[in-house]
């Protein structure tokens, strides 16, 4: 059972682990880099990639989604943890609570976010009713709470295009459709290994509530001083729970591939 982590902005390497070299993947949807090493108490190498390339020069509407997931399931990868830093929509989760998604509400609107697109293959219609795998969320939420961590159990991950921020209208009409944070990565990536069937969770670290929430104006770096801040417990996180997470799959995440 191989597993990768997908570091999102402020988790630019893989720190812990060990023997660690980095190589270039070729994809029919262009190369990308990935890092691969050993974590005590992993049987399989861990693979690390960083969403937004080194010194963060990719920004979100323009990340290779489907080049990194490709390159992952060409590795042998089944399972992908992937960290996220969000706004919140949603004032029982503050700033630095960690939130395991368990739905998505898809604002992009101009990215590649399929791999059937048809022609020989036919069209496909991908199953989306749990997009996030139950078996990691769950184990996830345990190694935080373990930790000491503030945890939350399932949310619902509004992605838009960025890379500017969203209104405060904009914010009003997704927490009328259920939206509990805002962020720019969560799709496609998740749409992507469902349709190559690899079991994927993200932890979402809150780093300020949305515009018109907070009264303050956003930016980013204050997303990357909440981030900088709270680093350590999200390694400390995916660490403890990636051992857990070497078992044969039970759920349904792999039925979805085609």
């Amino acid at each position: 059972m191989r597993i990768a982590v997908i570091g999102g902005t402020g988790v630019y390497d893989p720190t812990w682990l060990s023997q660690s070299t980095t190589e270039e993947v070729a994809t029919p949807f262009g190369p990308t880099r990935v890092t691969r090493g050993h974590l005590e108490g992993m049987e399989e190498e861990v693979f690390f990639m960083n969403r937004h390339g080194a010194g963060h020069k990719v920004p979100p509407h323009l990340v290779n989604y489907r080049a990194n997931i490709w390159a992952l399931r060409e590795l042998g990868v089944d399972r992908v943890v992937a960290t996220a830093a969000v706004g919140s929509l949603n004032v029982a989760m503050p700033p630095g609570a960690f939130v395991l998604c368990d739905q998505f509400l898809d604002f992009t609107k101009a990215r590649a976010s399929t791999f059937h697109n048809g022609g020989e293959s036919g069209v496909v219609h991908t199953d989306m009713t749990e997009p996030y795998c139950p078996d990691m969320r769950s184990v996830l939420v345990q190694k935080a709470k373990e930790l000491g961590i503030a945890a939350v159990n399932g949310g619902c991950y509004v992605t838009t295009d960025g890379p500017r921020f969203e209104t405060p209208a904009e914010i009003k009409a997704y927490r009328l459709l259920g939206g509990d944070v805002v962020g720019m990565t969560g799709v496609p990536e998740v749409v992507l290994a469902r349709e190559l069937g690899l079991c994927y969770s993200t932890v979402a670290l809150v780093t300020n509530f949305a515009a018109g929430i907070s009264s303050e104006v956003l930016s980013h770096q204050e997303v990357l001083d909440v981030m900088a801040q709270n680093v350590a417990g999200l390694r400390n996180v995916i660490a403890a729970a990636l051992p857990l997470l070497q078992h044969e799959r039970t759920c349904a995440c792999s039925l979805s591939a085609h």
